[in-house]
């Protein structure tokens, strides 16, 4: 767990699915185009309990790594961040991250993304870290560089939105130190 402010980063868990449903249906619109997985696997309560219960055992499986950012005055979850597509023979892997919108602007995300990338050196050992974003994203380039992640290219056609446009995306990067 990391602790900062009064923000606690720590696993999702399957006492979080109230909360974590209403995390993505209050901020659906917001992630339908670049969390496609999540928008289509979390349509309903049931569906979002199947969807919990298979990223938890791919947790266990090693294969990817959800985490929320929980306000631990009130217990809602402010954000969440995945690390996903883990090669273990580099070792690197990708991070993945969206907030509540009304947590959005206020440094909450910026701050936990910066802790959590250093807790993925140290936990996890990667040598690698990168992130994918949409040129329109704005937020997430700026959660980027905040946090020492360097623009390495853009990836051409590179991710289907929910819409079904294949997109180009840039490609950040950020190697341990």
């Amino acid at each position: 767990m990391i602790n900062f402010d009064h923000f606690r980063i720590r696993p999702l868990e399957l006492s979080d699915l109230q909360n974590y449903f209403s995390l993505v249906e209050n901020n659906r619109k917001r992630l339908e185009d670049f969390f496609t997985g999540t928008v289509s696997r979390t349509k309903t309560f049931e569906d979002t309990a199947v969807f919990l219960n298979e990223i938890i055992q791919k947790r266990e499986d090693k294969l990817y790594y959800p985490f929320v950012i929980v306000n631990v005055e009130n217990n809602e979850l402010a954000g969440f961040i995945d690390v996903k597509n883990i090669d273990w023979n580099i070792p690197k892997a990708e991070l993945g991250s969206y907030t509540d919108e009304k947590y959005a602007g206020r440094g909450i995300t910026s701050k936990a993304f910066s802790l959590f990338v250093k807790y993925c050196f140290e936990h996890f050992g990667f040598t690698k870290l990168f992130l994918r974003t949409h040129e329109s994203n704005f937020a997430a380039q700026k959660l980027a560089e905040k946090a020492g992640f360097q623009i390495e290219g853009r990836i051409r056609k590179d991710y289907k939105t929910t819409k079904g446009e294949v997109v180009d995306l840039i490609y950040y990067g950020k190697i341990k130190e």
